[in-house]
C-alpha cells in the first residue's frame, strides 16, 4: 500500500506538468490540503454542532443568528480570536509561554500522518505507526505542562499539574488496549491492521476481551484528551479555565482547536483498531473500481468516526464531572488492571483458538 504522496504523483504521471514533480511536492500539497481542507473545517464545524447538540440536551436552540440555522458561527467565532489582541501577561516566561501552543498544535497535527482514510489516502505508510502516534500524542502533555508553568499563575499551574497526572495515568490503559490488538494483529502498521479485518472480521469481534480492551480504549482516550467528565485539567467552576487561562487571541483558540483535532484522532484510531477501518460488513470494497472504491472508503471511515465523535460529544453534555480521586482511582484500580487481564486473556485465546476469532470460529462451524 503506497502513502498519500507517492499515490498522487503516479495519478498524476501521465499529465504533462504533475508528472514530472518530485513526491515532495505532491507531500507538501498533501499536508496543506490536510490542514486547510480538512483539519481547520473541520474543528470549526465540530464546535459548532458540540453547541447544536448542547442546546438541543439542555432544551434551548443554541447557535441560530450568523447565517441561516447560525451555520456560520463557526466562522465568526474563527474571525474573532484571530482579530483579538495577543497578550502575554508581563511576569510570564515569554519564550516558554509561546511554544506550547505550537507544541501543542505541531504534536496534535502530527498524528494525523498515520491515519489511514482509504486504502492509498494516509501521509505516511508507517510500518511502526502505532508507536509513532504514541509517541507523538504525548507530546501535547509536555505542551500543556509549558503553558501552565510559563503562564505564571497560580490556576494555569494547577491545570497544568492535573493534566501531567490525568494524561500520564490514562496513556497505560490506553496503550495496553492498543497493545492488545497489536497482539492479535501482529503489526504496528495502522493501514495494514485495516486490512486485516476485512468485512466480516472486525477487531471488536475477535474475541470477548478485545471488547472490553475496545471499551477500556474509547474511556481512557476520553480522560487523556481533557473531556468531560474527565475534564479536571480545565475546570471552569475550579480553575477559570485552567492551563490556558493567560492565553487570548489565536494562541488561546489553538487549545480548542488541537482539542477537537485530537478528538477526532481517538474515533479515528478506534475505528482503525477495533471497528475495521474503511470496511463494510457484507460488503467488500475493495471489488470496486478506484474511482469508486477510495470515496467509498473514505466516507465510511469518516462515519465511523464521526458517529463515535458524536457519542463523545453526548456524554460531555450528560455526565457530571468527576472529583480527581474519583478519577485516579477509575484509572489505577478499574482500566488498568482490566487491560492487563484483556491482555493476557487474548494471549491465551490466541494460543488455544490458535489466532482465530469469534466469526471465524461461527464460519468454521456452518461450514464442517
Amino acid at each position: 500500500m503506497t502513502s498519500l504522496p507517492e499515490f498522487l504523483k503516479e495519478l498524476f504521471e501521465s499529465w504533462p506538468l504533475l508528472g514530472i514533480l518530485p513526491v515532495w511536492f505532491y507531500s507538501i500539497v498533501a499536508i496543506f490540503g490536510l490542514l486547510f481542507l480538512f483539519l481547520f473545517p473541520f474543528a470549526g464545524v465540530a464546535v459548532y454542532v458540540e453547541r447544536k447538540i448542547a442546546g438541543d440536551i439542555q432544551a434551548r436552540i443554541g447557535p441560530n443568528v450568523v447565517g441561516p440555522y447560525g451555520i456560520l458561527q463557526w466562522i465568526a467565532d474563527a474571525l474573532k480570536l484571530l482579530l483579538k489582541e495577543d497578550i502575554i501577561p508581563t511576569n510570564a516566561d515569554k519564550k516558554l509561554f509561546i511554544l506550547s501552543p505550537m507544541l501543542i498544535f505541531i504534536s496534535g497535527a502530527c498524528a494525523y500522518a498515520v491515519i489511514p482514510f482509504a486504502d492509498n489516502v494516509i501521509l505516511a505508510n508507517l510500518n511502526i505507526g502505532i508507536f509513532y502516534l504514541l509517541a507523538i500524542t504525548s507530546m501535547v502533555t509536555l505542551g500543556l505542562i509549558l503553558g501552565g508553568w510559563a503562564s505564571n499563575n497560580k490556576w494555569s499551574l494547577l491545570g497544568g499539574l492535573r493534566a501531567a497526572a490525568q494524561v500520564v495515568s490514562y496513556e497505560i490503559p490506553v496503550a495496553l488496549s492498543i497493545l492488545t490488538v497489536v497482539l492479535v494483529t501482529g503489526t504496528l502498521d495502522m493501514a495494514q491492521i485495516v486490512k486485516m479485518q476485512g468485512p466480516f472480521y472486525w477487531n471488536i469481534f475477535h474475541n470477548p476481551f478485545l471488547f472490553i480492551s475496545a471499551c477500556i480504549y474509547y474511556i481512557a482516550a476520553l480522560a487523556e484528551a481533557n473531556r468531560t467528565p474527565f475534564d479536571i485539567p480545565e475546570a471552569d467552576s475550579e480553575l477559570v479555565s485552567g492551563y490556558n487561562t493567560e492565553y487570548s487571541g489565536m494562541r488561546f483558540a489553538i487549545f480548542f482547536l488541537i482539542e477537537y483535532a485530537e478528538c477526532f484522532i481517538i474515533c479515528a484510531v478506534a475505528t482503525t483498531l477495533f471497528l475495521g477501518g474503511w470496511h463494510l460488513p457484507f460488503f467488500d470494497l475493495s471489488s470496486l473500481t478506484l474511482g469508486l472504491r477510495i470515496p467509498l472508503q473514505i466516507m465510511v471511515f469518516m462515519t465511523k468516526s464521526i458517529l463515535l465523535l458524536l457519542t463523545m460529544m453526548w456524554i460531555r453534555w450528560t455526565l457530571p464531572r468527576y472529583r480527581v480521586d474519583q478519577l485516579m482511582k477509575l484509572c489505577w484500580e478499574v482500566f488498568v488492571p482490566f487491560s492487563f487481564a484483556c491482555l493476557i486473556g487474548t494471549a491465551f485465546w490466541m494460543v488455544l483458538f490458535k489466532g482465530k476469532g469469534i466469526p471465524e470460529l461461527i464460519l468454521g462451524l456452518f461450514v464442517s
